[in-house]
């Protein structure tokens, strides 16, 4: 916990330098990728998803250190081949599992985030999910369990894996020659984010591309069918955290509704995106039947609202900065309760980007409970300790934040904004 967090103080502002460094790439060459709002979207999402991970909130069924311990046939010795071995069982694991996640009703609840934005850029990449609270597929990391790599070994490599998954989220890097035949590149991992019919659920690989050309599921990126980016049934929301249970909050409810029990049980398990058709007759879903024609999610925002978009969401980084570096100063339950102040503070800005009328509500209560966290610590969990007495500071960036949200709900006012695809 304490060392993922070490970790994540080194990779947040590479990947934030990265983002916005891509930002600026494309308007210096006139095709920017990134919109403000979306980006801030993804950003908040990665944040969401980093304070999850480093709080624990997810339960193996199956821990990997037990199948070691009771399934190991041999025992590599420790050598580079001993990594190597777990790089590939992680990307052979993660090939399955991604496949999964895309294939099964239940399972795309977990990944649905991390495809709901309709651009596709770096930023994207850190869309991640905070709805797993049970991990049931470590069973797919057997390969490595039976040659004996230890857990130890896989706890170093894992985060590496996931980390060299980020770069080719971009669509400013064109086919990359001999190596598109090896490793996932821009142009594979474009394939895989679209929602045209030729391209959806293809190219599940991770770091090696011939995963997916062994178990069929390779596309090639065709010249003439340019990638259209996002999920069938759209999102329309900034929120990561409302993103990240509405594909479970649709199926509880179709179960509810479904007249017969078949329908009830089998819901769960059903190819991604089916529905009973008597539930989908008479509530029925909107759904992107033409991807060439069809208005991307935007809500109106004056250069004053990105502008303070921008500061909550800087505040989130700094806020989370502090926490990983000094989570084991913190302490429990004490971290749990500033895990569940950076949901809520998240939860209550991404709201006030939806334009959502009662955003000033939730951003009165995430002022609240900064300000009670203050009254009951006596200070942000020990940094004065650190920076001096910053209890005035935090106070009037909470009341800052109350008024703030007040006056953009009631000057801009939400409405519908067209972003017509050109594509």
């Amino acid at each position: 916990m304490e060392t993922y967090g070490k970790i994540l103080l080194i990779a947040m502002p590479a990947f934030l330098a990265l983002v916005l460094f891509e930002k600026w790439w494309g308007w210096r060459k006139g095709k920017d990728t990134v919109r403000h709002l979306d980006m801030i979207s993804s950003l908040s999402s990665g944040i969401t998803n980093t304070v999850k991970d480093v709080l624990g909130l997810s339960i193996a069924i199956i821990s990997y250190g037990w199948m070691v311990e009771h399934l190991a046939i041999v025992h590599v010795q420790s050598s580079i081949l001993l990594y190597i071995i777990a790089f590939l069982a992680l990307d052979l694991s993660g090939y399955w599992v991604h496949r999964l996640d895309h294939e099964y009703n239940f399972f795309w609840n977990a990944h649905i985030i991390h495809h709901s934005s309709e651009d596709y850029n770096l930023a994207c990449a850190l869309r991640q999910s905070i709805s797993t609270v049970f991990r049931v597929f470590t069973i797919f990391l057997l390969p490595a369990a039976l040659l004996g790599v230890p857990a130890t070994v896989i706890a170093v490599v894992a985060p590496l894996h996931l980390f060299a998954q980020f770069w080719y989220h971009t669509q400013h890097i064109n086919k990359m020659g001999f190596l598109e035949k090896i490793i996932v590149t821009p142009s594979h991992h474009r394939v895989h984010h679209a929602i045209n019919p030729e391209y959806l659920d293809k190219n599940y690989g991770q770091i090696f591309i011939f995963w997916d050309k062994l178990f069929g599921t390779y596309q090639e990126e065709l010249p003439d069918v340019p990638a259209v980016y996002g999920i069938t049934r759209p999102a329309q929301t900034w929120n990561p955290i409302k993103i990240n249970f509405m594909h479970l909050w649709l199926m509880i409810k179709d179960a509810w509704r479904a007249k017969h029990l078949r329908d009830k049980l089998r819901i769960w398990f059903m190819p991604t995106g089916w529905r009973p058709a008597d539930v989908a007759e008479k509530y029925p879903v909107y759904k992107i039947e033409d991807v060439y024609h069809f208005e991307k999610y935007e809500t109106p925002a004056s250069k004053g609202f990105i502008t303070w978009a921008w500061i909550e969401l800087s505040v989130a980084l700094l806020l989370i900065s502090y926490f990983f570096g000094h989570i084991a100063e913190i302490g429990s339950p004490a971290m749990f309760v500033y895990g569940a102040f950076i949901f809520l503070y998240i939860y209550a800005y991404t709201e006030l980007m939806d334009k959502n009328p009662n955003a000033w509500l939730w951003q009165l209560a995430s002022s609240a409970s900064g300000i009670g966290i203050l009254y009951h610590y006596k200070d942000w969990f020990g940094i004065n300790q650190h920076l001096g007495n910053l209890n005035l500071v935090f106070i009037t960036y909470f009341l800052l934040s109350a008024a703030v949200a007040c006056y953009f709900c009631i000057t801009e006012p939400r409405q519908k904004v067209v972003m017509a695809g050109n594509y």
